[in-house]
C-alpha cells in the first residue's frame, strides 16, 4: 500500500468543485515548510509544468470503478473511467499540464489548474518536449464536446 504526502497546496478564488470555466483561473502552488526554496531551483525555465494533485473533497461513495456516462450525460456514451478525466476515479489523482507564470520563493503562480482551493498537489514536474506525445492526437467527438466550455472565462 502507497500513502503520499503532500508537497504543496492550491490556492486561487475557486471554492467549489465545478466542471466548466476555468480559463480565466490564477492558481498559487504553495510548497509545504518540509521543502526550501532549492526545491524549485531552476523550474522558471520551463513554459509549462505538470502538476499531480488530489481530487480530496470527492466522497468516496461517489468512486467509479467501471463505466458511465462522462458528467453522467445521457447524450454521451458510456466508456469506463479510465477512459475519461473525471474526478470520481479510484485513486482520486488529477493530472493537468499548467503555464507556468512565475515563481517567487516557495510558490509557483500557474494558470489552467482545474484544481479547487486548499487542493493537495502531490507532485510537480517540468513539460519538456521530448516526453509530449509523437504524433496526431487521436479522441473521440464526445470528448471535445465536453471540453466545449472547460477553458472559457
Amino acid at each position: 500500500m502507497y500513502s503520499f504526502k503532500p508537497i504543496a497546496y492550491v490556492k486561487n478564488n475557486r471554492e467549489k468543485i465545478a466542471d466548466d470555466n476555468w480559463g480565466d483561473v490564477l492558481s498559487l502552488i504553495e510548497l509545504t515548510e518540509e521543502f526550501s526554496e532549492e526545491s524549485l531551483l531552476g523550474i522558471e525555465e520551463f513554459s509549462h509544468v505538470d502538476v499531480i494533485f488530489l481530487f480530496d473533497k470527492v466522497a468516496d461513495s461517489h468512486t467509479h470503478f467501471s463505466a458511465r456516462h462522462p458528467r453522467n450525460n445521457q447524450n454521451y456514451p458510456k466508456v469506463g473511467i479510465f477512459a475519461q478525466r473525471g474526478k470520481d476515479r479510484p485513486n482520486k489523482l488529477g493530472l493537468t499540464t499548467v503555464k507556468l507564470v512565475k515563481r517567487e520563493g516557495m510558490t509557483l503562480f500557474v494558470t489552467g489548474l482545474d484544481a479547487i482551493h486548499n487542493t493537495p498537489i502531490i507532485d510537480i514536474k517540468p513539460v519538456m518536449e521530448e516526453f509530449l506525445p509523437k504524433g496526431t492526437i487521436k479522441q473521440p467527438r464526445w470528448s471535445r464536446d465536453l471540453m466545449t466550455n472547460y477553458w472559457k472565462v
